[in-house]
């Protein structure tokens, strides 16, 4: 009987691993801000059997998540915790990042993720058991230079992820690192700009789901995508800042909202 919570669930990614994992007898514990998406979420997972409760909620309240994850462990337990809540960076002209802008990346995308998996990694690791997703991205691989902050967060969060992974392996839990590439969503659609190999949410979903059922260090996909972002730190600089260069875009007027 699973318990699975996952973050930013109202759409994208989020929504769509609810939607893989809804079935009978799997218990969904489902947040993000907004409540109306988020409960036009529950209500498709519970018509597939599963039983959901959701809870809005920002992230970036650091003492609000903790007594939520609390809460939600001490009445029902946590079996897999998926860190996926986050937002864009860049600049809708392609100009320099705002100082404002970089900042609520890193609060959101990094702080806000560590608010939720720090939790779980406690209350998983006291009972010997227990998984953590973190979302991350093949940005952190082959930095975007027209966006350094989330670059920097999904960074942030593939190293921290790697190196608890091997601090928490002798306790029983599992800790993962999820590597996307391009991704056709919501906050997928701001950017503007080539995407090449994008997928659907729904099969990236079923990939993120596969690797985490078989605990992969780090779920990187698509693989040609995967190794050439990889493989961009190993090249000289300057080949690499060139072939970054195909890689530009700008954001939409919508995301500075």
């Amino acid at each position: 009987m699973p318990v699975i919570l996952i973050t930013g669930a109202s759409s994208g990614i989020g929504a769509a691993l609810a939607q893989h994992y809804a079935a009978l007898g799997t218990t969904l514990v489902l947040n993000a801000r907004g409540p109306e998406r988020l409960e036009a979420v529950a209500e498709a997972c519970r018509r597939k059997g599963a039983a959901v409760e959701t809870r809005a909620l920002d992230v970036r309240d650091r003492d609000g998540v903790r007594a939520w994850i609390d809460d939600v462990a001490g009445r029902i337990g946590l079996d897999l915790v998926v860190a996926n809540a986050g937002v864009n960076g860049g600049h809708p002209d392609g100009g320099l990042e705002t100082e404002e802008t970089a900042l609520l990346v890193y609060d959101v995308n990094l702080m806000g993720a560590l608010n939720v998996a720090l939790p779980a990694v406690a209350l998983m690791a006291a009972r010997g058991r227990g998984q953590i997703a973190l979302i991350s991205s093949l940005a952190a691989y082959a930095p975007l230079p027209d966006a350094p902050a989330y670059s920097g967060t999904k960074a942030a969060l593939l190293a921290h992820g790697l190196a608890l992974r091997e601090k928490l392996a002798p306790t029983g839990v599992r800790m993962n690192v999820v590597c996307p590439g391009y991704v056709k969503t919501a906050m997928g659609a701001d950017y503007e700009g080539w995407r090449p190999l994008e997928m659907s949410a729904e099969a990236a979903a079923k990939r993120i789901a596969k690797g985490l059922a078989r605990d992969e260090a780090v779920v990187a996909f698509p693989a040609a995508l995967a190794a050439a972002a990889r493989g961009a730190g190993l090249i000289p600089e300057s080949w690499r800042r060139l072939g970054m260069r195909g890689f530009s875009f700008r954001m939409s007027e919508r995301q500075q909202r």
